[in-house]
């Protein structure tokens, strides 16, 4: 005899497995590299790429919802969240997450950013049950018991001070806060010691509620797989959880908006006894979403992409005043940054500022020649390619693609919109971006006059 819990989960299950619509996105070659989407009743979206050439799957769960999403009180509740996740759920402990993977020679771990996190496991392919079944259970069983929220807060703690120990990592959050000002983007990842002294795990409980429904999740997985039986398997873990049960579900849309940052010629400087001074200059870059990233990408490369740049050639191999110097993109769903950073010695602070500035105003009025550009357009085309060269890399461009984008976009794609970036559509994107006054973020041992010199340095 049936009892009715068990026909209702049978109806349940069988309008499932009815309304779960499947598409290919790509369609690869020869059945390499094809990449599917099939979308749950619930709201959750799978995704994979299949290559069947190697012997490796990289599994991940995407979440949308970052650093971004949190209010002044609950900066790091994000962050602090991807912790506890990997505290225990109903069937497992803490030790038997980690010892589950460890035990067939797997990694797992996971990154929270301002718009996003990512939970992921590589494995064996023979594996990729096991790496399935353990990060879903994560991400749909956590019990964030009290008892585990006070531990962690400890080991967070930790890892700001370890942070705080680092003035170059440091530098990148204070130039956020330098160009974003007291908002979400420039509010650190990690939070702050007193918000998360101030963290309570009722809160930490509602925020997870609210952000880790199914309509707000993307599963990717990429490597040797199968993409119905990713789906089944992953169907099978979140309907034992019960998180499948609204059939009318639909995922939330990418991040939109028209943010403007109008910050201009604002200074932040941080006094610390350092053997280095650390520096960021940059302005205002481009949203992730806009045609534009494409030459954007290409002037990065030219300006502080590698040693044949012109900073790199300008500030170290000519002139030898710095060892680290690069400069670098972010792109968010409504707006952007461009930065350029130094770690040099102290005395020499105003001399590597002058070089930088100095070269980002002359290309900001003269652009690239034809030949940087040429050179950069093969650079950035030779790093896409090898940087996607791993299984886990592909897990990353599948599964942010849907969550950043709600598309995918084949390599071949890729390459050609960085072919057809023409030394004209650099000059117009760099005249933009690098005609805006800049802003500066600073930290070491600064004396009094250094300051004041730094105050006038982006006037």
């Amino acid at each position: 005899m049936t009892s009715r819990s068990s026909k209702a989960t049978a109806r349940t299950s069988s309008v499932a497995r009815a309304v779960a619509r499947t598409q290919t996105l790509l369609p690869g070659r020869d059945g390499i590299g094809t990449v599917r989407r099939t979308t749950l009743p619930g709201g959750l979206r799978v995704v994979t790429e299949t290559l069947p050439s190697v012997r490796s799957a990289t599994f991940g769960i995407w979440a949308h919802v970052g650093s971004r999403d949190e209010t002044p009180a609950l900066n790091g509740a994000t962050h602090y969240l991807e912790h506890l996740l990997f505290k225990g759920t109903r069937e497992r402990s803490a030790l038997d997450i980690s010892s589950a993977v460890d035990a067939v020679g797997g990694e797992m771990n996971a990154f929270t950013a301002k718009e996003y996190t990512c939970y992921y496991a590589r494995v064996l392919d023979t594996d990729l049950p096991l790496a399935i079944d353990v990060v879903c259970d994560m991400l749909t069983g956590s019990l964030i018991r009290e008892e585990d929220v006070d531990a962690e807060r400890g080991v967070i703690l930790e890892e700001i001070a370890m942070t705080e120990d680092d003035p170059g990592d440091v530098v990148h959050d204070l130039f956020a806060q330098t160009m974003f000002g007291d908002t979400p983007l420039g509010r650190p990842v990690l939070g702050t010691v007193d918000t998360i002294n101030a963290l309570t795990r009722d809160q930490i409980a509602r925020f997870y509620k609210k952000h880790y429904d199914p309509t707000h999740l993307v599963v990717a997985a990429a490597g040797n797989v199968d993409h119905a039986t990713v789906v089944r398997l992953v169907r099978r873990a979140f309907e034992k959880a019960g998180a499948l049960t609204r059939t009318d579900a639909v995922p939330v849309v990418p991040r939109d908006g028209h943010r403007a940052i109008r910050t201009a010629g604002r200074v932040e400087l941080v006094g610390r006894r350092t053997e280095q001074a650390h520096v960021v200059l940059g302005m205002p870059g481009l949203a992730r979403t806009d045609d534009r990233r494409w030459a954007l990408g290409v002037l990065n490369t030219a300006l502080g992409g590698g040693m044949s740049s012109r900073l790199f050639q300008e500030v170290r191999e000519k002139r030898g005043l710095a060892y680290s110097v690069y400069s670098y993109t972010s792109g968010f769903a409504d707006c952007g940054l461009f930065g350029v950073y130094a770690g040099c010695r102290p005395s020499q602070v105003h001399d590597v500022l002058r070089i930088c500035r100095d070269e980002l105003d002359l290309v900001a009025r003269e652009g690239l020649t034809d030949d940087e550009v040429h050179r950069a357009v093969g650079q950035l085309s030779g790093s896409t390619v090898l940087g996607l060269e791993d299984t886990g890399a592909l897990m990353n461009r599948i599964g942010k693609s849907e969550l950043c984008w709600g598309d995918q976009m084949s390599v071949d794609d890729m390459l050609a919109r960085i072919a057809a970036v023409t030394p004209d559509d650099v000059r117009a994107v760099a005249s933009e971006l690098l005609g805006q006054r800049p802003s500066l973020a600073v930290i070491g041992p600064l004396k009094d006059k250094q300051a004041d010199r730094l105050h006038t340095a982006v006037s």
